[in-house]
């Protein structure tokens, strides 16, 4: 397809739950543009103040500014100046109205969803919803199954990991700029495990700690501020550090470089699941522990050991939260540490035989216009 023949992208975020929305929106947009997929993307953004703290160089102010080849705007209720061919709304988070008066009767609408293993996804993926006002509006439901709008993914992303992780300069290197000390980086050459902690406020990090302290000497890296159990921790045998907030790219390599990462949310899972490395997962909060059931879904497509499972369940609140620094210690101990090793490295190579979110989003697309330009034609 010519770049004239590319449509044009108008993505809407609304930055709900700190950087999980705006994180996958902006690895999108950037992804569409840099791989040749969009003439333009536009990214409308409710809140630029977080953004910033992913996407260093973007400036907070009113006017519009290109970064990374993404236009980025911040979301006003009036329209863009010319219209978009594809809407892309993150999230169910409902585009002003004057922006869909705006659309054409060629402007293809789509709602990204949520993340989720869920079975039932497969079904809902790609329908279409008929609105009062007779547009069309489609669901495109990212997933782990051919069936599904699939996971986002750069191409190379997974050779550019190998070379990174084969490299140990690599690690040393971006620890020392982001702030880790000398002497804690030489501590990982003597066998320190590097546990890396992205969680919600809510998780039981006073017993991770417990586990990890049990489990042998560890480098315990988190977000500054992230939560108030770290600032006062001082467990034997384990180093806590805090760390600055990093753009994507950074927090993609920081996955790559820690022996087993902590993580929430959608955007870090799926980077989680690129670094290959074990991971433990806590998904958003949701009313009627709706996200346990999230939770079940994602452990049965991925079939870790026993103890892992049950170490997910109680780290996200299910069952006795004594247990967990058991369990915790328990995974990190042969032959559960191997075995969990294996299928972590393993499972991120099948999924990557799939072919990614973008790249599917982006033959959706170009199959419902030409669609939408033949029925146009027959009338």
């Amino acid at each position: 397809m010519t770049q004239s023949a590319l449509p044009c992208y108008d993505i809407y975020c609304r930055v709900v739950d700190n950087f999980g929305d705006i994180g996958v929106s902006w690895r999108l947009a950037r992804q569409l543009i840099s791989e040749n997929l969009a003439r333009e993307v536009r990214l409308h953004v409710d809140d630029l103040n977080t953004f910033a703290r992913i996407a260093p160089g973007l400036r907070t102010g009113s006017e519009p500014q290109v970064l990374n080849g993404v236009t980025i705007l911040p979301w006003r209720e009036s329209p863009p100046p010319t219209a978009p061919d594809v809407v892309i709304e993150a999230f169910a988070c409902d585009p002003p109205s004057a922006c869909v008066s705006n659309m054409t009767a060629e402007t293809l609408w789509l709602n990204l969803e949520y993340l989720s293993a869920e079975q039932w996804v497969e079904g809902c993926h790609g329908l279409p919803s008929l609105r009062a006002d007779g547009r069309q509006k489609f669901f495109f439901f990212p997933g782990f199954t051919p069936d599904t709008g699939g996971l986002l993914r750069e191409t190379g992303l997974l050779n550019r990991r190998i070379a990174w992780q084969a490299d140990p300069v690599c690690r040393d290197t971006l620890l020392a700029r982001i702030g880790v000390s000398a002497d804690a980086r030489a501590s990982l050459q003597q066998g320190t495990r590097l546990v890396f902690l992205f969680c919600y406020p809510h998780a039981p990090v006073a017993a991770l700690l417990a586990g990890l302290a049990a489990a042998g000497q560890t480098l315990l890296l988190a977000p500054e501020g992230l939560h108030p159990t770290l600032r006062d921790a001082r467990p034997s045998g384990v180093r806590v550090q805090e760390i600055p907030y990093v753009d994507q790219d950074d927090f993609d390599r920081l996955l790559w470089s820690a022996d087993l990462n902590f993580v929430r949310g959608e955007d870090s899972l799926i980077r989680a699941l690129w670094a290959g490395r074990p991971m433990v997962w806590q998904p958003y909060l949701q009313a009627d522990d709706a996200h346990l059931d999230k939770l079940s879904a994602w452990l049965m497509r991925s079939t870790p050991p026993p103890a892992i499972h049950a170490l997910h369940q109680a780290w996200n609140g299910v069952g006795p939260q004594s247990a967990l620094p058991n369990l915790v210690s328990g995974a990190l101990s042969d032959p559960v540490w191997s075995q969990w090793s294996a299928d972590c490295f393993h499972w991120s190579a099948a999924l990557a035989q799939q072919t990614d979110l973008a790249h599917r989003l982006a033959a959706f697309v170009h199959h419902q216009r030409q669609k939408s330009a033949s029925a146009l034609q027959g009338r």
